[in-house]
């Protein structure tokens, strides 16, 4: 029983790992969107580029 709880800790954390990369990647594509969709004129000049 003890094997079977390490392999099961195991894949929950690979599981977890790859939900946490999934939805980040989706959290940096939407704040990049909203990046290039502000306007340079009103952009107040924080962002060097």
């Amino acid at each position: 029983m003890s094997k079977f709880g390490a392999v099961g800790r195991g894949v929950m954390f690979v599981v977890v790992g790859l939900v946490t990369i999934i939805v980040g990647s989706f959290l940096l594509r939407g704040n990049m969107h909203m990046w290039d969709k502000t306007k340079p004129e009103k952009s107040k000049g924080d962002s060097p580029e």
